[in-house]
C-alpha cells in the first residue's frame, strides 16, 4: 500500500513513520530566532509553535489521501487505513526534542504529540490499547484526561486524542526540564513603561501623564492643557507638564497659579519719581508741575508760563521754572534809583547820594535743580564797557551766607559764578553779585551789581 509524505512515496505504515521522523529532524537553517521546520515563532509566548499545514495548505494531499496534521509536519493518509484497527501498544519512534532557539535558552521543549483521528469501528476482536468495546461491538476511544488515567505532570495540562493524549502547557507557561514553568513576560519587555508579572500572565501599567493604549501593552501620552491646569497659559510636554504666565506675573509655588510681579521693588530708579505697581504692570507717577515723559519713566517740566495755566495777572510777569513758576512784580527801583529799563535801575553820578552806591543794579532770575552735582558752573559776568588802564574784581557782595558759591575769575573783564555746594530746594536765594571798576590813572573806583534771583526746585529734575 502507498502513501504520499510531501512528495514522497513509501510502501508501509512504518516507512510512513520513520519519514515523519526525517521531516522533524531536519532542521532549517538561518540566523536570528528561527524554527524548525513545520514551526512558527509566537512572539508573545517566545517560543516556537506547530504549523497545521492541513489548514494553512490547499491541496495538500492528492487524490483519495486525507491530510493529518503532526508536531512539526503533516501525514497523507489513504482514506481506507481508517478502516484498519490502531495498535496503541505499537513500539512508537522516539520522539524529537528540538532546541528552543528563539529565546536564548538552552533548555529543550518536546513538541506537543498529536495523533491522528481515527474512526470507530466495528471488531470482534479485543479494541488497541487507548479503546473500549462497545456493546454495538464498536471500539470508543477512551477520554484519559476525563478518567484521569494521563500521566502529566501537575504542571502540565491533558489535551485527550484519538486513541490517546498529549500534555502540554497552558498559555503564559513554557516546557523547561519536562516541567511547565511560568513566562516572566516583564523579562523580555512585553510592556512599554511599568510591568507586574502574574503566574500565566502579566499587567502592563503606565506612569503617571500616560494612559494604557487599547493593545494593553503601549503607552500614550496625556496632554493635560486639555483640562486647563493653569491660570494662564500651559505647555504640555512628554508625561507632564509646564504652566507659564503672562508678562508681569510669576508662577505660583503651586506651578499652576499666577501671582503679581512687584516690578517696583526691583529698582528705586525704575520711574524718576515714583513707582506705582499695577497687576501685571506698573505706572510712573510725577509730582505737580510736571508730566509723564513719552518713555513713560521720565518726567518734564510743565511750562505754566507757555500754556497759560498760571494765575499771573497782566501787570506781573510769569517767570517758569522746574517744577513751579513765579509771578514777578514790575520793577521798582529803591530811591535814589531810577529805571532805566525793565530790569535796571540807576544810581546817577551827579546825585550826592548815589556818591557810595552802586552805579547800576541789574535784575536777573535764574532756575536752579535741587540737589544739583558740584562744583558747577551756573552763571557768567563781563565787563561791557572797558577803560584804559582800568581793571575789574568781580565779587559775592550779598546772599552767600551760606557759602554755597564763589567767584572765579575767567579774565580781566568776565568771571563766572560756580555752585561749591549742593542745595535741596524748594528755596528762593537772592545774590548780589559786585563788579568793581578800579582805574588808578584817574584815581577812579566805582561799582555795578547784577541781583540775581535763584530759584532752586524742590526735586532734582
Amino acid at each position: 500500500m502507498l502513501f504520499e509524505i510531501r512528495g514522497f512515496k513509501f510502501s508501509s505504515s512504518a516507512r510512513m513513520l520513520a519519514a515523519l521522523v526525517f521531516i522533524l529532524l531536519c532542521i532549517q537553517p538561518g540566523h536570528g530566532q528561527t524554527c524548525t521546520e513545520g514551526f512558527a515563532y509566537d512572539r508573545r509566548a517566545r517560543q516556537c509553535i506547530d504549523v497545521d499545514e492541513c489548514r494553512t495548505l490547499a491541496d495538500a494531499c492528492r487524490g483519495d489521501m486525507r491530510c493529518v496534521n503532526q508536531n512539526g509536519g503533516y501525514l497523507c493518509i489513504p482514506r481506507n487505513l481508517y478502516n484498519q484497527p490502531y495498535r496503541q501498544d505499537t513500539p512508537a519512534l522516539p520522539e524529537p526534542a528540538y532546541p528552543d532557539t528563539s529565546v536564548g535558552f538552552s533548555d529543550t521543549f518536546a513538541p506537543r504529540s498529536v495523533e491522528p483521528s481515527y474512526p470507530r469501528v466495528r471488531s470482534t476482536a479485543p479494541c488497541t490499547l487507548g479503546y473500549t468495546l462497545a456493546e454495538d461491538g464498536t471500539c470508543n476511544d477512551i477520554d484519559e484526561c476525563e478518567t484521569n488515567s494521563h500521566h502529566c505532570n501537575p504542571t502540565q495540562v491533558c489535551i485527550n486524542t484519538s486513541g490517546g493524549y498529549t500534555c502540554s502547557c497552558t498559555e503564559g507557561y513554557w516546557l523547561i526540564g519536562g516541567q511547565c514553568q511560568d513566562i516572566d513576560e516583564c523579562r523580555y519587555g512585553y510592556c512599554q513603561q511599568l510591568c507586574a508579572n502574574v503566574p500565566g500572565s502579566y499587567s502592563c501599567s503606565c506612569n503617571p501623564g500616560f494612559l494604557l493604549n487599547p493593545d494593553s501593552r503601549t503607552c500614550q501620552d496625556v496632554d493635560e492643557c486639555e483640562d486647563e491646569p493653569c491660570r494662564h497659559g500651559c505647555f504640555n510636554t512628554y508625561g507632564s507638564f509646564m504652566c507659564n504666565c503672562d508678562e508681569g506675573f510669576e508662577l505660583a509655588s503651586d506651578g499652576a497659579n499666577c501671582i503679581d510681579l512687584d516690578e517696583c521693588s526691583f529698582s528705586e530708579f525704575l520711574c524718576q519719581h515714583k513707582c506705582v505697581n499695577t497687576p501685571g504692570s506698573f505706572s510712573c507717577i510725577c509730582p505737580p508741575g510736571y508730566y509723564v515723559y513719552e518713555d513713560g519713566r521720565s518726567c518734564e517740566d510743565i511750562n505754566e508760563c507757555d500754556t497759560g495755566s498760571n494765575n499771573c495777572t497782566t501787570a506781573q510777569v510769569c517767570f517758569n521754572f522746574q517744577g513751579d513758576y513765579k509771578c514777578l512784580d514790575h520793577l521798582q527801583c529803591d530811591l535814589p534809583y531810577i529805571e532805566v529799563s525793565d530790569n535796571q535801575c540807576m544810581c546817577s553820578a551827579e546825585n550826592p547820594a548815589c556818591r557810595d552806591k552802586p552805579f547800576t543794579v541789574l535784575y536777573r532770575h535764574m532756575d536752579l535743580s535741587s540737589g544739583r552735582s558740584v562744583p558747577a558752573d551756573i552763571f557768567q559776568m563781563q565787563a561791557t564797557t572797558r577803560y584804559p588802564g582800568a581793571f575789574y574784581i568781580f565779587q559775592i557782595k550779598t546772599g552767600n551766607e551760606g557759602r554755597e558759591f564763589h567767584m572765579r575769575q575767567t579774565s580781566n573783564v568776565s568771571a563766572t559764578l560756580v555752585l561749591s555746594r549742593p542745595i535741596k530746594g524748594p528755596r528762593e536765594i537772592v545774590l548780589d553779585l559786585e563788579m568793581v571798576t578800579v582805574n588808578n590813572v584817574i584815581n577812579f573806583r566805582g561799582s555795578s551789581i547784577i541781583r540775581l534771583t535763584i530759584f532752586v526746585s524742590e526735586h532734582p529734575f
